[in-house]
Parts: structure tokens; C-alpha cells; sequence
């Protein structure tokens, strides 16, 4: 039986200032290109930090039951360096998925590679849901 192909998810850090704006209007003039170029890939941008909120809100609606990363997204949250750190990243989501194929993740790291290291993008950061390349977490953190 053949594995059936990893999905992808490109994330990327903005500076501060524009981190703001992003979460604010993403449609903002300071942001371009960036809002046209996700545009064409019919995306759009997730603050980590506000997924992370949702996460937990939905989690306590359903008394915790099912949720593996409460504990954990709980204690990011209220760790004042964490917090910072997840108000500056953004998900990309394409066509409203956290996830997409290979295909889609490279169309949209062409366009956004030239923007890395620049005032508007400082990081991009490339996954994909095989569990080989991501930390899994800690049996502690899932407790709860």
C-alpha cells in the first residue's frame, strides 16, 4: 500500500509593525505585493496566535475531550516570549486549508522567496504533515 502524499503549509513571519497591520486589515497598502500575490493563489493569512486562541476556545467549548495540544497551546499562550513570537507568524491558507498539496506550496514559495529577508517578510518557514519531519510533542503536553 502506497503512502498517500505529505500536504504542505508555508508560514511567515512579518516584523512587528506589519504583523499589526496583517492582523488588522491585510489588505493594507504597506503590505504589497504581498496581498496580490495571495490573491492569485487564492490564500490568505492566518495569525498563528489568534489560531492558537481559536484552538483553545473550541477545545473548552468541548470540555477538553479529544484535544491533545490543550495543555500546550494554553501554556504558549500565556508565555509572554511565545505570544510574540505567534502575533508576527502567519499561516498561509489556500482555498481555506491549512494544508495543500506539494504543487500549491511551491507555486506560492516562487512568488514569495524574492519577499524573504525584506522589510515586508522576515522568514518563511515550508511544512509538510509527515510526521518524520516534525517534533511531535511531549505525552506531557497532551495531558490534560
Amino acid at each position: 500500500m502506497t503512502q498517500p502524499p505529505w500536504r504542505h503549509q508555508i508560514r511567515i513571519d512579518l516584523p512587528d509593525e506589519l504583523a499589526e497591520r496583517a492582523r488588522l486589515d491585510p489588505e493594507d497598502a504597506l503590505l504589497a505585493p504581498l496581498p496580490e500575490i495571495l490573491r492569485r493563489h487564492e490564500a490568505r493569512l492566518r495569525c498563528q496566535f489568534e489560531a492558537f486562541v481559536g484552538y483553545v476556545e473550541e477545545a473548552r467549548a468541548h470540555g477538553g475531550q479529544g484535544y491533545p495540544l490543550l495543555a500546550w497551546t494554553e501554556a504558549t499562550l500565556n508565555d509572554p516570549a511565545k505570544r510574540e513570537k505567534f502575533l508576527r507568524s502567519f499561516s498561509i491558507r489556500v482555498r481555506g486549508e491549512e494544508t495543500y498539496p506539494a504543487a500549491v506550496a511551491e507555486a506560492l514559495l516562487a512568488e514569495l522567496r524574492p519577499l524573504e529577508g525584506t522589510r515586508l517578510i522576515l522568514r518563511i518557514a515550508h511544512y509538510d504533515t509527515n510526521p518524520a519531519n516534525n517534533p511531535q510533542p511531549p505525552a506531557a503536553s497532551c495531558a490534560k
